[in-house]
């Protein structure tokens, strides 16, 4: 991490609230967590009072099994952002440039920066055509944040050889692909991929997360993160959640029925992003956005503030979750639903 770089480096404005009596739609994480999962922290607690071991070959042959990758490839991080910056700090030296989709996940640019590198931002419907050869690192998000955006993993593949090429690095953040049936990017020899169980999973508090990359890249991942970089109970309910392949066919079969529900129904008075995404981005166009967040937030509703994201200016996010929460979403925007 460059010194000098951290000085001038600025917080990223984040959805998600504490206040537990309200419908968070904010943070796009899942309302449910596996079956089990009580039990699993529970019984990690109890052995809490030893170090946990650091070869964690459990949990990531689990994480392994979901992204069709060798175990050995993966490198366990306290949550995907802790993925992120450790692919960064050990792509990114001072002075050189990142490719960065805009709009998209703002801790992006932040940690490029961290990095003392320069972060380039690129429309993000035209990030897979760049030339790796300009840039350290190239970074996507699939589907991507905010937009929902899912890029067709053809196209996805021609940019990785691209960048094996130049010697490029993609940084491929996966955080909400495992809510769509296209593969992962995982194995690829440009490719570094991360990914957590805050999405999916529900476990935004848990801090699990992973990373995942072949040859040098691999090595270099997994000789600079720290030590015990899960605890006992993150590793143990990591490896349990990630086996669940049901919970996750469940899960992806309720966000798409609630999400063609919400986009229905909010195409009759927003702009509604297509998505591939447990999201969707809302342009509010004329209407006054800060009245449209504390009308909701009155109303015990939390939107996320979308304008927050680089390039948009009369946007909101709204997470897809279960059915009551598209009723009430619907309800508290004034929006009726064709089935309701």
């Amino acid at each position: 991490m460059d010194r000098e770089s951290v000085r001038d480096a600025g917080r990223v404005p984040h959805g998600g609230t504490t206040d537990r009596d309200v419908l968070d739609l904010s943070a796009n994480t899942n309302p449910r967590s596996p079956p089990g999962t009580t039990a699993a922290y529970d019984a990690a607690l109890a052995e809490s009072r030893r170090y946990p071991d650091d070869d964690y070959a459990e949990f990531r042959a689990a994480a392994a099994a979901v992204v069709d990758a060798d175990p050995a490839q993966v490198v366990p991080t306290p949550g995907g952002l802790a993925a992120i910056r450790l692919a960064l700090a050990t792509a990114v030296d001072p002075g050189d440039r990142v490719a960065v989709p805009a709009p998209s996940f703002g801790e992006y640019a932040r940690e490029v920066r961290l990095q003392g590198g320069e972060p380039a931002f690129v429309p993000v419907d035209e990030i897979l055509d760049v030339d790796p050869a300009e840039f350290a690192v190239v970074v996507v998000c699939t589907p991507n944040n905010p937009t929902g955006a899912l890029p067709d993993r053809p196209d996805l593949v021609a940019l990785a050889d691209r960048c094996a090429d130049t010697g490029t690095r993609l940084l491929a953040d996966e955080a909400f692909l495992g809510y769509t049936e296209q593969a992962s990017l995982a194995g690829h020899r440009a490719v570094v991929v991360a990914r957590s169980l805050t999405k999916l999973y529900g476990l935004p508090g848990l801090r699990a997360g992973y990373a995942v990359a072949t040859g040098a890249a691999r090595d270099d991942l997994a000789t600079a993160r720290r030590a015990w970089s899960l605890g006992a109970p993150a590793a143990a309910v990591g490896a349990h959640c990630l086996r669940q392949q049901g919970f996750v066919r469940e899960t992806r079969e309720t966000v798409r029925r609630e999400r063609r529900r919400l986009c229905e129904a909010l195409e009759s008075a927003f702009e509604v992003h297509p998505s591939a995404a447990p999201f969707l981005l809302l342009d509010c166009e004329d209407r006054d956005v800060d009245a449209l967040l504390t009308a909701a937030s009155e109303r015990g509703v939390v939107l996320r503030d979308a304008r927050t994201f680089r390039g948009l200016d009369s946007h909101v996010r709204v997470a897809v979750k279960d059915r009551a929460a598209t009723d009430r979403t619907l309800e508290v925007l004034d929006v009726r639903a064709d089935d309701a």
